[in-house]
Formats: structure tokens, C-alpha cells, sequence
């Protein structure tokens, strides 16, 4: 059974890769942790959202293997996907391994877990959060803590508190397209692969005569654990205010209809699709980008240019700049160098204007461009660990997460088996 308490040392609000992540990582050394997600599940996007599979982030080594910079807890949860299931790789994965393993392993590390559950606001003064309310079946109600997580990818619990954000790019506040993913079972996957390029020459010119509406400029498909199934990311709502309720719910509508109008030209022009069905959509549309809470350091793309090691670098990324256009359709990729990556500052973790607070995910004090970099699975399960083990650290010496060694840290993580650059 869950032991629930009335104070406890660490809440994270949000159940996503980053969020579980800290959670594990501060509970395993010690500090008591409540982990609220709104959901039934955890595993954030890779759940909720289908994304799949894990987008890459390694180096050569050798010239022969790779060398994964996503290592520590990522590695473990890979690792336990496929001791459970034998199919869960770095790469592909199943989805309900991915639930079971990060329920077990937040359990096992003492964390507890608090489902179905949705934050209300913050409660701050001076530039301490002192507790944070939810709701859920039992109503609404408060939770105290000494330390806060924020790990909804939005940044909902930093700007309730008072902190300051960024949305989207700077020049019109647009953000990256939001896509429901979808799934599709019965097909003959050979044979849908032998007809996929001249699918893609069709689709375009779908769109020019005005019989595709989703401006999404190619079909995206992914392969499965799962036999005859594939994975689909390729609607594209633009212009919508991922922040705003109202624009979700229209976004969904959109989505949907995309979903339907894809499925359509599937059936009536693919190979392989003759028996194929609408397995299932996602539960939530997918939202790449929306608020960056300004930190006490900002990552940008010139960073990422410039291959930065940051002395306080707690998470190693080398996956690309991979921006879907705000406007419409085309996607823009800057490219590392091969073997090349930079590391993200511990800097950008700590919000300013909340003191006792940690922000994690895709929402950390980022630019619009760095953030399509970041932002992968991989990369946010690394720095949720750093931010856990941190934690920690600053609860037994009595300090704020800013106070921090973190070159102590930085070596903690080490030990722990993370890849810090």
C-alpha cells in the first residue's frame, strides 16, 4: 500500500519521463516524494500522447557501437521494458511495459503516487511556494512540501507561482504544431514499405490539387513492437495556443478530422492497406512546445551551435534542432556535428522568482529553437534525474536547489550511472 503523508519533502507535479525521473531519483536517496499526474498512468507523452518510439541520442564509439548519452535511469527503464516484455528497445517500445515499469520502479523507490489527479495552483509568497492544491474524487485540496517539481511540460505550477515564461518563438509567441498520432492495425507492413515513396509523391499532390487538408508536408509512420501495426505522426494543427483551453479543444477537433482524411487516402491508395483499421488515437493531442519558464540561465541555439559543455552540465544531448514549422507546413533540422553534442546547464532548471522550486521537461529556461532539441524522452529523463538528486541533496544540508554544489552533484550523478559530458 501507498504511504501517503501530510508534508512531505518533494512534490512533482506531472508524471512524464522528466517528472518520474526525479521522482525516482530524490525517493532513492532519501527524501520523501508525492508525484501527482492527472492521468491514470505514468510516462507522460510516450502514454497520453502515443509518441513513439524514442527519438536517438547517441555518439560512435569505436566506430562500430554507440555510445547512448542518455544513460542512468533511462537506461535502467529500458532495460526493465525489455526484461518484461523481450521486445522494448532503445528505439521502439511498448507502451503498457512503459507504465507498468515506471509504476514499479517509482513504488520500489518509496515514491508516492497520486493518479487521476489535476494541480489547481500554487500557493507563494515572498518567492517560496508553501503548497500546492489539486483536485480530484476526494475535492479540492492542498499539499505542503519543502521543495516543488514543476514536470507538466507547460510550466503550469512555475507561472502559477509567479514566474516568469516565454511562449513559443519570440517575434509572434507561435509554437510548434500540435499532432494527434494514431495507429493502424492489419497491415502488410512489406508491402507498404515497397510503395511508401511513390505514396509520398501522391499525398503532395493530394495537397496541390486541394484533396489533403493537413498541411503537413510528408506522411510520417513509425514501426511497432507490435506485429502489423504501425504508428502514424503525421497530423499537424497550426496557429493554436497550446496554453489555451479553448484552442486545445479546437485543435482536438482539427486533429481528429486529419486522422479520418489520412486513414481515408491510406485505404483507397496504399499498398499493404486492404484489411487495414483505425487502431486507435491518442487520448490527448501532442503538444511539442509551449511556455520556456525563464531560468537563471537561458539555453539557446547558439549554444547548441557552438557545442557548449557547460560547468554545470547535467545532461548530454546531440539529437537536432527539429522545428516544425509554427506557419504551416516544412520542417527545419540543423544537424550536429556527427559525434558532437552539448550539455544542458543545471542553471537552467532553477525558475526565477520561486526559490524552492525546480522546473523540468521540455518547459526548462530555454529559446524556441534550442527547445526542439531537448526535448526528446531520452534527454528530459536525464534532467528529471539530475533534478531529483539534487533535491536531495539540497534537503540534507538544509539548502535551496540554487545553493547546490554542482560539482557535486555533477559527480553524485556520475556514481549513479548518468552521462553528464
Amino acid at each position: 500500500m501507498i504511504n501517503y503523508k501530510e508534508k512531505y519533502d518533494i512534490i512533482v507535479v506531472g508524471g512524464g519521463f522528466s517528472g518520474v525521473a526525479c521522482a525516482i531519483s530524490a525517493a532513492r536517496d532519501g527524501a520523501s516524494v508525492l508525484l501527482v499526474e492527472q492521468t491514470n498512468c505514468l510516462g507522460g507523452a510516450a502514454n497520453i500522447n502515443l509518441v513513439s518510439p524514442f527519438m536517438g541520442n547517441h555518439i560512435p564509439k569505436d566506430g562500430v557501437e554507440r555510445f547512448p548519452l542518455s544513460m542512468g535511469l533511462f537506461q535502467e527503464i529500458v532495460a526493465e521494458m525489455k526484461k518484461l516484455d523481450g521486445r522494448s528497445s532503445e528505439g521502439m517500445f511498448s507502451d503498457e511495459s512503459l507504465k507498468l515499469v515506471l509504476q514499479r520502479m517509482a513504488l520500489s523507490a518509496g515514491v508516492a503516487l497520486l493518479f487521476n489527479t489535476t494541480f489547481v495552483r500554487a500557493i507563494a509568497e515572498n518567492e517560496m511556494v508553501t503548497a500546492v492544491e489539486f483536485v480530484n474524487k476526494s475535492g479540492v485540496f492542498c499539499k505542503e512540501a519543502t521543495y516543488f517539481v514543476d514536470a507538466t511540460g507547460d510550466g503550469d505550477v512555475a507561472v502559477s507561482a509567479g514566474c516568469p515564461y516565454q511562449v513559443g518563438r519570440n517575434e509572434d509567441n507561435l509554437c510548434q504544431p500540435m499532432t494527434l498520432c494514431f495507429r493502424v492495425a492489419n497491415v502488410d507492413i512489406p508491402a507498404f514499405e515497397e510503395g511508401y515513396k511513390d505514396l509520398q509523391k501522391l499525398y503532395k499532390e493530394y495537397q496541390t490539387a486541394g484533396k489533403i487538408k493537413n498541411p503537413r508536408e510528408d506522411i510520417l509512420r513509425f514501426h511497432m513492437v507490435l506485429d502489423n501495426v504501425l504508428h502514424f505522426n503525421t497530423t499537424r494543427v497550426v496557429k493554436y495556443d497550446p496554453t489555451n483551453g479553448e484552442d486545445i479543444s479546437q485543435a482536438e477537433v482539427i486533429a481528429r478530422e486529419q486522422v479520418f482524411e489520412m486513414m481515408a487516402f491510406l485505404k483507397e491508395n496504399a499498398k499493404g492497406f486492404e484489411k487495414a483499421q483505425l487502431m486507435s488515437t491518442a487520448m490527448r493531442i501532442g503538444t511539442r512546445e509551449s511556455r520556456m519558464i525563464q531560468g537563471e540561465y537561458v539555453l539557446t541555439e547558439h549554444d547548441i551551435m557552438e557545442l557548449k559543455k557547460f560547468p554545470d552540465g547535467i545532461a548530454a544531448c546531440r539529437y537536432d534542432m527539429d522545428i516544425h514549422s509554427p506557419d504551416g507546413s516544412g520542417t527545419y533540422h540543423w544537424f550536429l556535428p556527427p559525434g558532437e553534442y552539448y550539455t544542458i546547464p543545471y542553471r537552467t532548471l532553477l525558475p526565477l522568482k520561486a526559490k524552492n522550486m525546480m522546473v523540468v521537461g521540455r518547459c526548462i529556461s530555454s529559446t524556441h529553437m534550442a527547445q526542439a532539441s531537448y526535448r526528446i524522452m531520452p534527454v528530459v529523463c536525464c534532467i528529471g534525474e539530475a533534478a531529483g538528486t539534487a533535491l536531495a541533496m539540497a534537503k540534507c544540508e538544509n539548502i535551496m536547489p540554487g545553493q547546490v554544489d554542482t560539482d557535486k552533484l555533477r559527480s553524485i550523478l556520475v556514481e549513479h550511472g548518468a552521462f553528464v559530458g
